[in-house]
């Protein structure tokens, strides 16, 4: 997803002028929420960019339902929140790990088990930071839930499996899974330090 917006920072005019020029975008009003539909018209050569476009602008106009139809992007876009989640989830778990082993193992065998994990915790942690972090793909999850998507103009599309996002807040998680690989790195490090140095 970020490379996306590396990758346009060549062409954005084109692709602006590409969307000024009656691009297929479409806003559906619901009630109470927004909606932006990717809709998969090929209109040229450069659709597939035109539809990395839209769904960049979509993520930054911070709509609460983005439904993309076009299937290569929609995959792409759902491993990449996917990769981004098991980041988090790995950070959380392995950081867990290692505050609590030492209180369940002996003080002898304990470190075995905290160290790495500590440290995967750490390193899923600074890799989340760093790619994940401030991508605006981030802050959207797959809608799975069937009654929700009932609510949407899914029968306007030609697809037949399209890639629904709900926009969510990711604060309480972000401030969860750093806190605890910043508990795990003191850890490590006042551990290492009783281990080696002492």
């Amino acid at each position: 997803m970020a490379a996306w917006g590396r990758r346009r920072a060549g062409q954005g005019t084109s692709a602006a002028a590409a969307a000024a020029t009656g691009a297929p975008r479409e806003r559906v009003s619901l009630s109470a929420t927004d909606c932006y539909i990717v809709h998969e018209i090929y209109n040229g050569e450069n659709a597939q960019d035109q539809f990395e476009y839209e769904l960049e602008q979509a993520l930054e106009a911070q709509y609460k339902y983005i439904v993309i139809e076009p299937t290569r992007i929609g995959d792409e876009t759902a491993r990449w929140i996917t990769v981004g989640n098991c980041l988090h989830k790995t950070s959380v778990l392995a950081g867990t790990a290692c505050l609590f082993t030492p209180l369940a193992l002996p003080a002898d065998y304990s470190h075995y088990i905290s160290l790495p994990a500590g440290v995967l915790s750490i390193a899923c942690c600074t890799l989340y930071g760093i790619s994940w972090q401030f991508d605006p793909c981030c802050k959207y999850q797959v809608e799975y839930n069937a009654y929700k998507l009932s609510r949407l103009p899914l029968h306007t599309l030609t697809s037949s499996t399209p890639v629904v996002l709900v926009r969510k807040d990711d604060l309480h998680r972000k401030r969860l899974h750093n806190t605890i690989a910043l508990a795990a790195l003191v850890y490590c490090v006042k551990k290492i330090y009783e281990l080696y140095v002492v």
